[in-house]
């Protein structure tokens, strides 16, 4: 008697293959794109190397891509940092109480915040979020590449089956092959420089991430930023997550961990460059800043632009002029006193009254 095969299994499988085929499309779509262009000006078709700057080409188009979603987090994560005491509040505010009417009522406010300020803590793993589906295309498509190499066929795109046949048959140093991870290059008679070459990649991506995370929380976290709990979770996280690149790099074929070694490059660079030039307020990059600019004649105004000192100067007096004109015109505020004082400045000023009440007594 035939076994029914499970459905919700089948389902499964072809829902997780709908949604990544436009992306598998679009990666096919990309490397092919490169790989013309490489072997128009000259490189071998099957070469390891004419692949490789494939992959690079496109690390290059999807970080270019994700450029405004970046400037988007910078800015989501600026707010994040603003709201942070206001935060603190509402959590003290609700210290202690494990009731579900208070934790709903922390809930609305914390939400209302981040309404306010429009950010949300979301908004800062967008790039993240973004391109983690394009990154399992792209582990799908290279993990295919044997597959549908001895059998003759092509990708979901215009990776055609000469094309995939290529790239399997493509060596980098002549050695490794672009499909290949740790656990098939180590039962290979012949992959020991494969394994060297795979773990050496391995080792340069958990330090580039590393090396990213590290320059975050020591040069470009605001005073106020390093006293709260989610300080203590980047310091946590910023060993923790090198372990699972660790053994998540033991299974992915060369072709991914190259990708994601030249996505970190990228990251790191770009992060250097926004720590250098657009730090957050308050941290040691902007105390750096502000020095650079200082020894050249420039300041930042208080819109964040970079203005001369001249000018920067000129605004800060205007600025302390204008402080003194509000804090002159705003009402004097009554100081508390005693009833013994109040009584003694109320006779102070009606002796009349005083002298009557005294007159008033019986001869």
């Amino acid at each position: 008697m035939r076994r029914a095969r499970p459905k919700g299994l089948i389902v499964q499988f072809d829902l997780i293959g709908t949604i990544l085929w436009p992306l598998k499309w679009a990666v096919e779509l990309v490397l092919v794109g490169w790989h013309a262009l490489f072997t128009a000006v000259g490189l071998a078709p099957a070469a390891g190397l004419t692949w490789v700057l494939s992959i690079v080409g496109l690390v290059l188009v999807v970080r270019a891509a994700l450029i405004p979603l970046f400037v988007k987090q910078i800015k989501s994560q600026r707010k994040m940092m603003e709201i942070a005491p206001e935060l603190r509040k509402v959590q003290e505010k609700y210290k202690g109480k494990r009731d579900q009417l208070s934790r709903e009522a922390m809930s609305r406010e914390t939400m209302a915040l981040y309404k306010k300020h429009g950010t949300t803590p979301v908004s800062s793993c967008l790039p993240l979020l973004v391109q983690m589906p394009i990154f399992f295309a792209l582990f799908s498509v290279l993990n295919d590449v044997s597959k549908h190499a001895n059998s003759g066929q092509g990708g979901v795109g215009l990776l055609t089956p000469e094309l995939t046949r290529e790239f399997y048959d493509a060596r980098l140093f002549d050695v490794a092959s672009m499909h290949v991870n740790l656990v098939t290059a180590w039962g290979q008679s012949d992959g020991q420089v494969t394994v060297a070459i795979l773990l050496t990649l391995v080792v340069l991506m958990i330090a580039s991430q590393f090396f990213t995370q590290l320059q975050i929380i020591s040069k470009n976290l605001s005073p106020e930023a390093k006293t709260g709990q989610a300080y203590q979770m980047q310091k946590i996280m910023l060993y923790i997550l090198p372990l699972a690149f660790i053994f998540s790099g033991v299974f992915f074929p060369l072709g991914v961990v190259i990708y994601w070694f030249v996505s970190n490059l990228w990251t790191m660079v770009q992060q250097f460059i926004v720590i250098r030039e657009m730090p957050t307020p308050g941290s040691d990059a902007a105390k750096a800043r502000e020095e650079r600019l200082a020894r050249k004649g420039k300041a930042i105004d208080s819109s964040g632009k970079v203005v001369s000192m001249e000018k920067y100067e000129a605004e800060q007096q205007r600025l302390l002029e204008e402080a003194e004109r509000a804090r002159a015109a705003a009402p004097k505020r009554q100081q508390p006193v005693g009833k013994q004082r109040a009584k003694k400045q109320q006779s102070a000023k009606n002796p009349s009254a005083n002298g009557a009440s005294g007159s008033s007594s019986p001869a």
